[in-house]
């Protein structure tokens, strides 16, 4: 089994949050994770080993690490390098800041890292933007990234138990406006995580329309609620039936120590396989060899 989704909450990760703190009381990071009552990450060497013996207990062979905030690309590098055989880098972008361009030519070549990471709603910006287009335009040139895209419902958990704004516009997160990028851009991967997260019919018509959009199965899931009667099972299967299951990716949302990784994720989503009557060779290859194949190690 791998895991496509796990966030990487580094020292620099809490820093940023303590710092959109309102103005006279910022926190230092240490603060920030004792509000918080998590365990502290320490170094990107010392959490990307913490994670590798993490999944070891799990039984999970390798896992993409997301840098969960934009600038903190180093951090997620750090641990790609330190354990290169377990974890792919992911890292979150903001397409519409100055430095977007430089910063994603560095993580790619230098820190060799492999998905960017956008998230429309939360930076509030179009994917029809001509900076984002830019940005998968350098994914093109760099054979084996692929390009990660937040879409639907959007609600960041550490943000509400520090009492953060989240300022975010769905408006901004509909998968319809990924459509022009992932045709003009074949040979780029797009992974939607969530299933959509909500907008699972808008979603499935993007993945069926274009046979390089991926789904991510990763997190509880909670947009299922939007529909009444609908079950994960049902998920999976409607998934499954459009997109193939050579284009759905498992994964948890896995994030902060000490809860670790999320293994109640994996046994609903493995129960829910099961009642979609997906076959074990489809079942393996969302588990598993989907990953091993966009991101070979």
């Amino acid at each position: 089994m791998n895991d496509c989704h796990i966030h990487f909450f580094s020292e620099q990760f809490f820093e940023a949050l303590g710092r959109q703190r309102p103005p006279g009381s910022q926190q230092a990071a240490t603060d920030v994770i004792a509000a918080l009552g998590w365990q502290a990450p320490g170094s990107p060497d010392d959490l990307a080993d913490r994670w590798a013996q993490e999944l070891d207990r799990a039984g999970v062979g390798r896992a993409a690490l997301i840098a969960s905030v934009p600038g903190d690309e180093e951090s997620v590098g750090r641990a790609v390098a330190r354990q290169p055989s377990r974890f792919v880098g992911f890292f979150m972008l903001d397409p519409t800041a100055p430095d977007a361009a430089s910063r994603t030519g560095q993580a790619l070549e230098r820190l060799g890292l492999r998905c960017i990471c956008l998230f429309p709603a939360m930076q509030r910006y179009s994917l029809h933007d001509p900076r984002v287009r830019e940005i998968v335009s350098l994914a093109a040139k760099h054979a084996g990234t692929a390009v990660f895209v937040h879409c639907g419902a959007l609600s960041v958990g550490v943000r509400k138990k520090l009492g953060l704004p989240s300022r975010f516009d769905v408006h901004f997160g509909n998968p319809l406006d990924l459509h022009a990028l992932a045709a003009d851009f074949p040979g780029v991967p797009f992974i939607v995580p969530h299933f959509g997260a909500g907008l699972l019919r808008e979603a499935l018509l993007i993945a069926d329309l274009c046979p390089n959009v991926y789904l991510d199965t990763s997190s509880t899931n909670r947009w299922i609620s939007y529909t009444p009667g609908l079950t994960l099972a049902d998920v999976f299967r409607q998934t499954v039936e459009v997109a193939g299951a050579d284009r759905v990716i498992f994964g948890t949302d896995s994030s902060f120590f000490p809860r670790g990784w999320n293994r109640s994720v994996y046994d609903t989503q493995l129960s829910a396989l099961s009642a979609a009557g997906v076959n074990e060779g489809d079942r393996q290859r969302i588990l598993s060899g989907n990953f091993d194949r966009l991101f070979p190690a």
